[in-house]
């Protein structure tokens, strides 16, 4: 933990944060020079599969879209300078600068003002092919006093580098849901930069289950005090797979909460998962209170678990703040409880891996997607215990 003392003087003056996890945020391209690999922020992950990410190649494809509108909710082009004057948050390294500067402008998806949607607002985003780059820059707008929830998924084959921005108004209630359920062969490297108005509350569940890598970076910044932030995140990591979520919430201004919990199963030789939470309270930010917590469950040998929680904290008038990070294997003592009880050893490790992420996944408040995320960790799961009863009874008969 990296504790930064500060007076705490009302003449104090708030600054772009100086973090060494997370360099200045600029819309210049230049301002984000060809990292080498040995930068904080990119020391974790495998930059010889990156290649050509950084490279300013110019590409005219686009992934294809689908969408789910409740009645009031509208979509549009918007141009990049239009996007910037809405307050979108700005590129936080290279590959979201580039997603900016070259996706040809952005695509908005406008909530507005006093509009309670009642249901899911649905953007899917395919890629059809993986040795294609793809640049998109996304922007969600919520208005003031609006509810929505709303679920970005991602599928198919692509290299994708990407920026979304989800700018939430005063008063409003949001549910964000982003899926990464990608093919093998593909990489995305992103940037979430979330701004969250005054009062407002804000869920976010972010689950990482395909791709070869995967590299999102999600921000979060308060435009008004008293905004409320939840986050939770899940992801499963296989053989030869890297999946990084690197998360920073700065508490920019007072009476704001955030509460942050990921989790993680890896299994297979090779599998990489990386999770570095941050999160800044400035001296502005008196009565702040905020908690970040990391789980990582090792199924199988030969897999590796970066996480690195940090506070920087610049005033002591806070209520609280705190960090956890855990990462282990089964629980003998429940796999112990499970089996005494009759349950067979497969069936037990089964058990214990749905409770683990069940926490999560019941959070995201649309059926149809739970039941998608449970159906796929089921498939996760067969890799090293095989099917349940139930998977095997539902293949024979498809295939009766």
């Amino acid at each position: 933990m990296t504790v930064t003392a500060v007076p705490n003087v009302a003449e104090a003056v708030e600054t772009t944060p100086e973090s060494h996890l997370h360099p200045a945020a600029s819309f210049d391209l230049a301002d984000h020079p060809v990292p080498n690999g040995r930068e904080e922020v990119w020391r974790f992950t495998p930059m010889r599969r990156l290649r050509g990410v950084f490279d300013d190649t110019p590409s005219q494809a686009h992934l294809d879209w689908h969408t789910t509108l409740p009645e009031g909710v509208v979509v549009r082009e918007i141009t990049t300078e239009e996007a910037i004057a809405l307050g979108v948050p700005a590129p936080v390294d290279r590959p979201s600068a580039l997603a900016v500067a070259r996706a040809g402008g952005a695509m908005l998806v406008e909530v507005p003002a006093g509009l309670e949607v009642t249901e899911p607002v649905v953007v899917e985003l395919v890629g059809t092919d993986a040795g294609t780059q793809v640049y998109g820059q996304v922007v969600f707008s919520i208005g003031a006093h609006a509810r929505a929830t709303i679920v970005l998924r991602h599928k198919g084959s692509t290299r994708y580098v990407s920026s979304v921005s989800v700018l939430v108004g005063e008063g409003a209630n949001l549910a964000f849901v982003g899926l990464q359920d990608w093919a093998d062969d593909t990489v995305h490297v992103g940037h979430v930069g979330m701004k969250i108005g005054r009062d407002a509350r804000v869920r976010t569940v972010t689950a990482s289950l395909g791709g070869s890598l995967v590299r999102l970076v999600e921000t979060t910044e308060y435009d008004g005090p008293g905004g409320e932030l939840e986050q939770f995140g899940l992801y499963f990591v296989d053989e030869g797979q890297h999946i990084e979520h690197r998360l920073f919430v700065d508490h920019n201004e007072p009476h704001t909460r955030s509460r942050v919990d990921y989790r993680g199963a890896l299994q297979g030789e090779g599998a990489h998962s990386v999770w570095v939470g941050d999160v800044l309270i400035r001296a502005v930010a008196e009565g702040i209170n905020t908690y970040e917590t990391n789980k990582n469950l090792l199924l199988t040998d030969g897999c590796r678990a970066d996480s690195v929680p940090n506070l920087e904290i610049e005033t002591g008038e806070i209520e609280g703040a705190g960090h956890s990070s855990t990462t282990g294997r089964f629980d003998d003592e429940q796999l112990f409880y499970l089996r005494s009880r009759g349950i067979p050893e497969d069936e037990a490790r089964r058990l214990v891996v749905h409770g683990f992420f069940a926490d999560i996944i019941r959070r995201i408040g649309v059926p149809e997607v739970e039941t998608r995320l449970l159906a796929a960790v089921e498939k996760e799961l067969e890799v090293i215990v095989g099917p349940s009863a139930e998977s095997a009874t539902d293949t024979a008969e498809a295939a009766s």
